[in-house]
């Protein structure tokens, strides 16, 4: 029979793998904020909000802080650095009243987590004591980096479109939560189980909501089709105005 160690350790490794897959799973709303040179009505609050979570569960998983949590420190390492690259992204491509928002959000981020990482560190000197200060924050802040997306679920179903919910974010937050509530199940662990089980309850519901409103989303044209005109006789160029376009009317 597999020890629950060795089955926590495999079911870790499946997360970290499926933790960098929903990473990785915003790259085509990048490279879409990247080709056309504005962020459009996607939001940075999903990545702000998973930029703080990574800082605080890597704090949580050190070995000073909770002692066997190597995988927790890697995956949310990773995801600190993919994070970091996104909001780079959103900065460059945003307006200026959103780049005070997130500037301000980020400054705001870095001093909280600097204050308890000294509070905890200064403060407390066994690892049950820390755990339990470092797991309550990463309760609150994961709850509310899978809770993030409530605002674009509200736009769903308020525009009848998905189209600023990218499915594979929907689909890879589900299967995360999911697998690090396992995780945390196997041997258990309260402050992993709360947030992820929230997590996969959240994507779930993400889920459902995208193959609701998925037929209801309108669909762009990719070619715009031309008007099929008979064969030109004589064709006339005037301007529309003095600064207008040229138009071409064509005679039969």
């Amino acid at each position: 029979m597999i020890s629950p160690d060795l089955a926590r350790t495999v079911v870790g490794i499946i997360g970290n793998v499926i933790s960098f897959g929903l990473f990785l799973s915003p790259v085509p709303t990048m490279c879409k904020i990247f080709k056309k040179k504005d962020v459009e009505e996607f939001s940075p609050d999903p990545y702000l909000a998973t930029f703080l979570n990574c800082m605080m569960w890597v704090f949580y998983g050190l070995p000073f802080v909770h002692p066997n949590s190597i995988l927790v420190v890697t995956i949310n390492g990773i995801g600190l650095l993919i994070e970091a690259i996104y909001l780079t992204i959103f900065f460059v491509y945003s307006n200026n009243k959103i780049r005070k928002k997130m500037g301000y959000t980020l400054l705001a981020e870095a001093l909280f987590v600097a204050a308890v990482a000294l509070g905890v560190l200064l403060g407390e000197h066994t690892h049950e004591r820390r755990s339990l200060i470092v797991g309550i924050l990463c309760v609150i802040f994961g709850t509310i980096m899978y809770g993030s997306p409530l605002t674009v679920m509200y736009t769903v179903v308020k525009n009848k479109s998905v189209e600023y919910m990218p499915f594979l974010l929907s689909l890879a937050s589900f299967l995360n939560g999911a697998c690090w509530t396992s995780y945390a199940l196997i041997r258990f662990d309260l402050f992993m189980t709360i947030p992820n089980g929230l997590g996969t309850l959240f994507g779930l519901v993400q889920l459902i909501l995208y193959a609701v409103y998925y037929r209801t989303t309108p669909k762009k044209d990719k070619n715009l089709e031309l008007p099929v005109v008979s064969p030109v006789k004589e064709a006339k160029a005037v301007t529309n105005g003095a600064t207008g376009p040229v138009a071409i009317i064509v005679k039969q």
